[in-house]
């Protein structure tokens, strides 16, 4: 249930019983405890439009709003603010309503074909620190539309063509010559990256060969499409590896490399040539933008083919929305890269619609992130400067919790310390990143990622499994528990209150592709779980049946949805740390 829609449905009716039809309904959480929970500021904007003081036009939505089911009281404050204190009889015929609810009373919202390009790895070369962001925040949003209800359609526009394949093609063919087997050849993609430029810019007669390679796969040629497809096949279980390491659901049946889109880009040039939109220009083929023009007053240009009749990352690009539009009919899509191709992306917008591969009601989204950097403000890499893979990465954070781990009294046999490093460092990376705002840069830094303290994976991984404890303890089955949930303390009320807008925060990850707002929202739960916990005794001999059953209700509320909430971020929780 949205409690932020239930409250502006009840004030929209009280303003349209006073006459009007269109005003707007600016409701908003407090910003403190004493304002109530909830905050309707639509006096002010209706002032004018009656011309009526504030306050009165407040005291006249007072009289007309239905709250009596949920509000304990409504009051006016200041020049015409409505505070909003909700009931803890409601609260607590909520939770009862949540603990039976596999979904926590989250509806589905009206279904929407959505298409998510994240990740997006060149398979030229293994997947580094660079890839991370992309991967995780695209994957956490795609848990937020799946968890609504959405259809999503995942697509991983993987880098698997272009003029670098002719050289890492002729240096692996030479590799397979001399009997070595393919997968041997490529079992350190970077290596064997670095192997094939040393040759190429040193060796006579190397880079003729390579170019040579290119023209052959560009033409389809077999023998050389049969080189290539080893290369990808084999690139691409590099990257499955790190996906299932890093706990992503991308499989290889989401993959759209670039060379899915070949066929096509020959028909994208010839429609935009013929509906005026591309033109000729210095021999190539060139998009002028007027929509966007210089501080001189000239248009962008947007290049298409270039003067030798190669295509471009645009091209490619093109051809992906007419595709995602007329064959998967993608209602919205969002595409995760960092905010350096910002501006590449708003100027295929603008093309697409031109072309009408867009219609108005499509939503094209490009949702842009920052940088990882390193402890000096640049980006992260090794101390000689080199790129770190992020397989390396991943590895180290496990290796680094299992050290954590070791140091606590847990009472866990040897395998399920390992098990528990695995989940606390590979959450713990994740979710320093995906607690940042995706679209500011961050500092990377081992130590405040992997704290038990602090809005961290590590904290919220404690925090669930203490409610397991505590149900171990009563000999209860959590999962299943249900008990009358009676609201009596102001750390219940407050509590369940943010408990209840869980559904308020998958609506705006939903709406603005930040995962961030979901992070926070768990950290905020979690502190306020350990201050109800201390205030309000759930197992000592002097609580009663009733209190001591209603408290272990709130405690399985409170795990179920961090559990929803690590869940949809991609994080895995512990029966025990």
């Amino acid at each position: 249930m949205n409690i932020h829609n239930l409250l502006s449905a009840r004030f929209s009716h009280a303003i349209q019983a006073m006459g009007i039809d269109d005003a707007r309904i600016p409701l908003s959480r407090s910003t403190r405890p004493d304002f109530g929970e909830y905050q309707f500021n639509g006096a002010m904007a209706l002032a004018k439009q009656l011309k009526q003081k504030p306050r009165d036009i407040a005291e006249q939505i007072l009289a007309n709003v239905k709250l009596d089911d949920i509000a304990s009281k409504l009051e006016v404050a200041g020049p015409g603010f409505i505070n909003i204190y909700l009931k803890d009889e409601w609260l607590s015929a909520w939770c009862e309503r949540a603990l039976q609810d596999k979904k926590l009373t989250i509806e589905a919202h009206e279904s929407k074909t959505i298409v998510v390009d994240y990740s997006s790895p060149n398979l030229a070369k293994e997947m580094h620190v660079g890839h991370l962001r992309s991967t995780i925040i695209g994957d956490a949003v795609v848990n937020v539309l799946e968890y609504l209800g959405h259809k999503v359609i995942r697509q991983n526009h993987m880098g698997d063509w272009g003029t670098q394949f002719g050289m890492l093609l002729a240096h692996l063919n030479d590799k397979l010559q001399k009997s070595s087997f393919a997968e041997t050849a490529l079992s350190d993609l970077e290596d064997f990256y670095r192997e094939a430029k040393v040759r190429f810019d040193n060796e006579d007669g190397f880079a003729d060969r390579a170019r040579d390679y290119v023209v052959q796969l560009q033409s389809g040629d077999s023998a050389c499409l049969a080189l290539w497809q080893q290369f990808i096949d084999i690139s691409i279980q590099h990257s499955e590896d790190v996906y299932k390491k890093l706990n992503v659901s991308l499989k290889r049946e989401h993959i759209m490399g670039e060379s899915s889109y070949n066929h096509d880009l020959a028909n994208v040039l010839s429609d935009l040539t013929e509906k005026g939109i591309a033109v000729e220009c210095q021999g190539a083929k060139v998009v002028f933008m007027p929509e966007m023009i210089n501080k001189e007053g000239e248009p962008a240009v947007y290049i298409v083919q270039k003067s030798g009749g190669g295509y471009l990352y645009a091209t490619t690009d093109l051809a992906a929305i007419r595709y995602r539009a007329s064959q998967l009919k993608a209602q919205r899509t969002l595409i995760f890269t960092d905010a350096r191709q910002a501006l590449h992306f708003k100027q295929t917008e603008i093309v697409a619609r031109k072309a009408g591969y867009l219609s108005a009601n499509d939503s094209y989204e490009h949702c842009p992130f920052g940088m990882m950097l390193g402890k000096d403000n640049k980006p992260f890499r090794t101390r000689s400067g080199q790129t770190i893979k992020l397989s390396d990465l991943l590895d180290e954070a496990i290796e680094r919790a299992a050290v954590l781990i070791s140091q606590r009294e847990s009472g866990l046999s040897i395998s399920a310390k390992q098990h528990v490093a695995e989940t606390v460092g590979i959450g713990a990376v994740k979710y320093a990143d995906l607690s940042k705002n995706r679209t500011t840069d961050y500092i990377f830094d081992w130590n405040t990622m992997l704290s038990f303290e602090g809005n961290t994976a590590p904290y919220l991984q404690y925090a669930y499994t203490r409610v397991k404890s505590i149900f171990r303890n009563a000999q209860q089955d959590m999962d299943t528990y249900f008990a009358a949930v009676s609201v009596v303390s102001i750390q219940e009320h407050d509590l369940v209150v943010k408990l209840m807008q869980f559904d308020e925060v998958l609506e705006s990850v939903c709406k603005e592709a930040t995962p961030h707002i979901m992070c926070a929202y768990l950290y905020e739960v979690a502190s306020l779980f350990m201050r109800f916990y201390e205030a309000n005794p759930v197992l000592k001999p002097e609580v009663g049946e009733k209190d001591r059953n209603s408290r272990l209700g709130l405690c399985a509320l409170t795990a179920k949805t961090l559990k929803a909430g690590l869940d949809i971020l991609g994080i895995d929780t512990l029966e025990a740390m």
